[in-house]
């Protein structure tokens, strides 16, 4: 199967369209195993990855960036063919300066990150979170400097609201800098409240989509895993079950019908939509990996997107017209 490529938003850079998100990596995922995730993902033609340095979820450890750099110095081109991500803003140590997005912080993330993950330069640098204290000249700045020294070559955001794309590419153009280039939403059946204003804006603007957690947290993934450690078994999950049990059974018994594992029925919802560059698919074994890559030959047709509105109703659109005359 050849892997299908896009623009990551309106960047010269092509990524494949399903991303390999890493942050069971460690926690969930041995070092072993995930290093034969993560060739087995190149193989298959998926070259782009997604880290972060809070992942491992001890703090200041960078936990899984430094199983990426390991990975990485093994050699035979493995850097030399990821679109690297990795995000700033998360808490990195006790001082007050640990966090968040001043220039202060995003310099030393920056060069903790490079360390762990064993490189000189990360491909795209993602604001993990909205800043609402650090004003938009001093985070440019930072990032424009990062930029200069070949650090970075693309920034992204995370998790931001649609207006706060528009003041941040406002901000962007009038430094005549680049800005952004794609933003990492939550974005599944169930959690399309992005489609309000976030999309609208992306699109508008030129940000490629990079949608977190597509399969809800596991609820759209069909049947629990069989050894009781998936993402479905973790509280959270179980309380979506039960209080979407009705739809859930409804979007099963569609994929049933459709003959397509209810993951890659998710998985292609999201490819559908001309705002998305690709998923971020997290794998905790080899079945998943290579499940997921089905969906690439994978196309809905109109009705079964019509039935799954009915079933995982959206906002009604893009603002204002979902809600005002």
């Amino acid at each position: 199967m050849t892997m299908e490529l896009a623009n990551l938003g309106r960047s010269g850079l092509k990524v494949s369209r399903l991303c390999l998100g890493t942050m069971n990596f460690g926690p969930h995922t041995s070092e072993g195993e995930s290093f034969t995730l993560m060739d087995a993902a190149l193989a298959n033609g998926i070259n782009f990855f997604d880290t972060a340095n809070v992942y491992g979820w001890k703090r200041g450890e960078g936990v899984t960036e430094n199983i990426l750099g390991r990975w990485f110095a093994q050699g035979g081109g493995r850097r030399e063919q990821v679109v690297l991500a990795t995000k700033v803003y998360g808490d990195m140590g006790e001082g007050p300066n640990d966090h968040r997005l001043s220039a202060y912080h995003i310099r030393a993330a920056c060069e903790g990150s490079l360390r762990r993950l064993q490189t000189d330069h990360i491909d795209l640098y993602q604001m993990h979170h909205i800043d609402r204290d650090t004003p938009w000249e001093e985070i440019w700045q930072a990032m424009e400097q990062l930029v200069q020294a070949g650090k970075v070559l693309y920034v992204g955001s995370s998790n931001f609201a649609g207006w706060q794309i528009a003041v941040a590419q406002g901000e962007a153009r009038a430094r005549h800098f680049m800005g952004l280039v794609s933003e990492q939403s939550l974005y599944n059946l169930r959690a399309r409240s992005v489609e309000l204003e976030v999309l609208p804006a992306c699109r508008a603007l030129g940000l490629g989509v990079i949608p977190w957690s597509p399969l809800g947290g596991g609820v759209l993934g069909g049947s629990p895993s069989p050894d009781g450690k998936g993402r479905r078994s973790l509280e959270p999950a179980s309380k979506a079950l039960q209080e979407n049990r009705a739809q859930l059974a409804a979007y099963e018994k569609l994929c049933t019908d459709l003959g397509v594992a209810p993951a890659n029925v998710a998985l292609a919802w999201l490819l559908s939509n001309p705002a998305v560059t690709a998923p971020i698919i997290g794998p905790r074994t080899m079945d998943q990996l290579l499940g997921s890559l089905h969906t690439l030959s994978l196309q809905l047709a109109p009705e079964t997107l019509a039935r799954l509105d009915e079933i995982w109703p959206g906002p009604g659109g893009a603002a204002p017209e979902a809600y005002a005359w």
